[in-house]
């Protein structure tokens, strides 16, 4: 992957502590566009051909990640979380975590669990919450853990271990869910910064997507988009016997036809499909349980034609996840091929469609 994917990841943002992404997204921005606009709450976009009288199009990753945030400190200097997102607390057993402070110092930790020499003979306990979870720093007593460092307020991220796997094709991290998103928009600037288009294109990252889309309310209401295209990891099941339409690792973005709270618009669902045979660009349909900030965005205004190009990822909401180059190459052509297409002739058909 570019340097650039390596350095998000690496990055620490929960949802509200995205101001270290953001800031890297925004160096990289200037190098291809003078103007980028930013909403209240944090999130991000550079801006190509502004003045078009064409079609506004949005893309949006979005910058935070899954995460704890501290709550307090037991009398024995164990640090007490809440989730900020979706997470499951037995995947977080026994994992290197990370208390971030402000300005990014570390404070390591692992999450307390009993090993097997304490528990024999005793019944197995109830599915494990998150926030039952306790995080070890070494610290001896309440005053040493604040002595340390740790305040109630803070980030908590898993360790990460970024890694190229044995046949270089597949990518493991914390955060490709969604630092994933965040580089394909920057890539997308990169490689359109000189083409010339038949739309204005608004490409970043909105904010607080994991408790709630709350970044891509704010973030629609300060572009007020025609064509608004969510890129997301997206969790495909095939290492767990998965379907044809639950994702596969290095068969091709993923068309998200539905999920529970977006129904794929028609229109834009035969665009996508037309512009990826055209261009022999590798796609699977994918049926979700979960959402995405186009299911916030396309009820913005009066209505906006919304659609999710997925990365296929394994095992997101966790402290790692792979994903695949070659679906990466697949996202990038058909987000640039996708962009390109949009004038005000295709708009209005895509809007027929319906």
């Amino acid at each position: 992957m570019k340097q650039m994917y390596v350095d998000l990841v690496n990055l620490p943002g929960a949802p509200s502590f995205e101001k270290h992404v953001k800031q890297y997204m925004k160096k990289v921005m200037l190098n291809y566009t003078d103007t980028i606009v930013e909403d209240k709450l944090g999130s991000i976009f550079a801006v190509l051909n502004k003045d078009s009288k064409g079609p506004r199009v949005m893309i949006a990753g979005h910058m935070d990640e899954v995460g704890g945030m501290v709550t307090g400190i037991t009398k024995q200097g164990l640090v007490k979380m809440i989730p900020l997102g979706g997470m499951k607390g037995d995947v977080y057993l026994s994992q290197h975590m990370i208390i971030y402070t402000d300005d990014l110092q570390e404070i390591p930790g692992v999450t307390a669990s009993k090993p097997p020499h304490l528990t024999r003979g005793q019944k197995a306990d109830a599915p494990l919450k998150y926030e039952d979870l306790l995080v070890d720093i070494g610290a001896d007593s309440e005053e040493h853990a604040k002595e340390l460092g740790v305040k109630v307020g803070q980030q908590v991220i898993a360790r990460n271990h970024y890694t190229v796997t044995k046949d270089g094709k597949k990518f493991i991290s914390k955060a490709w869910d969604n630092r994933f998103g965040c580089g394909m928009a920057l890539d997308v600037l990169e490689a359109l910064k000189e083409t010339p288009l038949d739309c204005s294109l608004y490409t970043g990252a909105t904010v607080q997507e994991e408790v709630g889309l709350r970044g891509a309310a704010t973030a629609a209401g300060l572009v007020k988009p025609d064509i608004f295209l969510a890129v997301d990891a997206s969790p495909c099941a095939d290492s767990f016997d998965g379907d044809e339409i639950s994702g596969r690792l290095g068969e091709g973005f993923l068309v998200r036809f539905y999920d529970p709270n977006a129904i794929m618009h028609q229109g834009m669902k035969k665009h996508i499909e037309a512009l990826a045979e055209k261009h022999k660009i590798k796609f699977q349909y994918y049926q979700s349980k979960g959402g995405t900030d186009a299911a916030r965005v396309q009820l913005s205004e009066a209505g906006v034609v919304v659609a999710t190009i997925g990365m296929p990822s394994r095992y997101i909401h966790s402290t790692t996840s792979i994903i695949h180059h070659d679906d990466y190459l697949a996202v990038k052509q058909m987000l640039i091929e996708l962009v390109k297409s949009i004038n005000t002739e295709t708009y209005e058909e895509i809007k027929r469609n319906v």
